[in-house]
């Protein structure tokens, strides 16, 4: 097993892709290209950067690249609010995702704050 697969914040970031990628199908097929694949992809690039940094040989690395997956979190959380504010996704929808994304930034900046 590798590192990564026993962080608990790695397993939430997995979830909540599985999750966005799930309600990108709402969005209309004419936003593929921009509005999906960009959502798509800094979901994605959360669980992909604490992954990549759990394999690094510092802890200073480890760190730049969690403040990485925080940021594709935001990101993530951005993206929402367009969709929402398009008519793709419900105010409902957008405040559940919203939460999610709260609760993987906050345990990121623990662990990352518990990281010597």
């Amino acid at each position: 097993m590798f590192r990564f697969e026993e962080l608990d914040i790695w397993k939430l970031a997995i979830a909540y892709a599985n999750d966005v990628y799930d309600l990108a199908e709402k969005i209309p097929s004419n936003e593929k290209y921009n509005l999906i694949g960009q959502l798509k992809s800094a979901v994605l690039s959360i669980s992909n950067n604490i992954e990549e940094g759990s394999g690094t040989a510092t802890v200073k690395n480890f760190k730049s690249f969690l403040d990485i997956s925080i940021a594709s979190t935001l990101e993530t959380v951005n993206i929402l609010h367009f969709a929402k504010q398009r008519g793709y996704i419900s105010e409902e929808e957008r405040s559940v995702f919203y939460n999610k994304a709260e609760e993987i930034v906050k345990k990121t900046r623990a662990f990352k704050n518990s990281l010597k």
